[in-house]
């Protein structure tokens, strides 16, 4: 018997490694194509060839040396308590009888769900050591994932892109890709559009909500209804490719969206420098949140400033100071960018941070205030580890103290670019933010003091403040209302 017998198709059908309606599929094929009944069923993508020469061993009687058995997925389903032998059953009677997959006639019947069977197929992969081990990227070429539940739609994308020099990794269970991208890293994914249990859209979307949410998408259908297309835009994805269209339109579409995509992380990297992540995320999100050409808004401006640092300049090298200052600036740079305010600027030994522009939240007092305290907190830590660093050393007296002081002020300014069409910079002008500087000039050591607008917008929040008596600023005509938070 050779595998270009009819009756091998029929000992593949008694092993339960095809069903009836595959076999009559690769007999078709065979009538028109003259191949072997095996080299057929493998075209198909519906046995490998090693199953192929596991069923001609046993049909010569061959005891030939072989990797561990595939077990049959729907025992798996049972061993997994999944499904029950009498549920199995009747879906291998239907399968018999019209020839579909039986994953997909377990989860038309209501015996499981989709989800349930591609971790079966996960287990029946690492059961056989098919399972893919992580690679690493290789040195110049893009990586590719490409999800697609038809293994012969995998490899046809797989054989055309690597010819164009990319690497591709195929995965037909969309979930273990999506579990996968962490490892993999991929510069792009390509996923078909209609797969069953997980679809493109609902992958796309899982990874555009995920860590993994800068990877581009690139959705691959043969459906070119206007309103799956919105769907999937709707869920994240970055363009659509026809799965007609030739090998070299797909690699112009991955290079276009690539390109735009390594854009936008190198906006994300500046923007990163200078406000924290989840600002970040706003600004490229939408342009109309995050207006840098000017514009009247309000927001809380912060300054803080490090007292006694004169002293210390004087007492320690100048590469001491330097490094000095930068652990200290680095910890209440960490603060702004914790809660969510822009770095505006470095002032020597002191710092200006804006909360509320260029993205504005309905918290963005109460925000400045958080931050003003964490900052006192880290002036604390570092304290300690300076005593601790001073006794080890075996060092008389104490080291010198730094101590901070914050000023905190609310109010409307004009938020943008200020500078010329060769230099500028991003920051806030106006009398609030002239007051809040003011306010950091008067703090003491470890004071915070705050004006009266960011009092009244954290005053429903319940933190407490201390009353201090007005205080005449300069450039200010009245008395200015002043508190100290507790």
């Amino acid at each position: 018997m050779s595998a270009s017998n009819p009756l091998f198709g029929d000992l593949l059908l008694k092993l339960g490694v095809v069903t009836p309606g595959q076999v009559q599929e690769a007999l078709a094929l065979q009538a028109l194509t003259g191949q072997r009944v095996g080299e057929a069923l493998i075209s198909l993508g519906y046995v490998s060839r090693e199953q192929i020469q596991d069923a001609l061993g046993e049909a010569l009687g061959l005891n030939h040396e072989k990797g561990p058995a595939q077990p049959p997925l729907g025992e798996l389903l049972v061993g997994l308590k999944y499904v029950t032998l009498a549920q199995l059953d009747e879906a291998l009677a239907r399968q018999r009888r019209d020839g579909r997959r039986l994953g997909e006639i377990l989860v038309e019947l209501g015996h499981c769900t989709y989800k349930q069977i591609y971790e079966a197929l996960g287990v029946q992969n690492r059961i056989v050591g098919r399972q893919d081990l992580p690679r690493p990227a290789t040195e110049g070429r893009r990586r590719v994932v490409v999800v697609d539940d038809s293994p012969l739609a995998c490899a046809f994308v797989q054989e055309g892109l690597v010819a164009l020099g990319y690497e591709v990794l195929c995965f037909q269970d969309p979930y273990e890709a999506l579990e996968g991208m962490g490892r993999l890293q991929p510069a792009i994914v390509l996923s078909d559009l209609e797969m069953p249990g997980l679809d493109g859209v609902e992958l796309c979307r899982r990874l555009k909500e995920g860590p993994r949410s800068t990877i581009p998408v690139i959705m691959l259908t043969a459906n070119d209804r206007e309103a799956e297309r919105v769907r999937g835009l709707r869920a994240g994805a970055d363009d659509y490719v026809n799965k007609s269209a030739s090998m070299d339109e797909l690699a112009a579409r991955i290079e276009s969206v690539v390109r735009r995509t390594d854009e936008t992380e190198r906006m994300r990297k500046l923007f990163a420098r200078y406000t924290s992540d989840a600002v970040v995320e706003e600004i490229l999100k939408s342009a109309d949140a995050a207006v840098l050409a000017g514009e009247k808004r309000e927001v809380t401006v912060l300054f803080a400033d490090i007292r006694n640092f004169t002293g210390l300049a004087e007492s320690l090298p100048p590469e001491q100071v330097v490094a000095v200052l930068n652990q200290v600036l680095g910890r209440l740079s960490d603060a702004v960018l914790t809660c969510g305010g822009t770095l505006d600027k470095f002032l020597g030994d002191g710092l200006m941070a804006v909360f509320g522009a260029p993205v504005g939240r309905p918290d963005d007092a109460l925000r400045g205030l958080q931050c003003a305290k964490m900052m006192m907190e880290a002036l604390v830590e570092l304290r300690a580890v300076a005593e601790a660093e001073w006794v080890a050393l075996g060092r008389e007296g104490r080291p010198l103290v730094l101590e901070l002081g914050v000023g905190l002020n609310s109010g409307v300014v004009v938020s943008g670019n200020i500078g010329s069409a060769l230099r500028a910079e991003y920051t806030c002008i106006g009398d609030a933010v002239n007051v809040a500087a003011r306010l950091c000039a008067l703090a003491g050591p470890g004071e915070i003091l705050v004006g009266e607008r960011t009092r009244e917008l954290v005053d429903a929040n319940e933190t407490a403040f201390e009353d201090l008596p007005p205080v005449r600023l300069k450039g200010k005509q009245q008395p200015v209302p002043l508190y100290r938070a507790l």
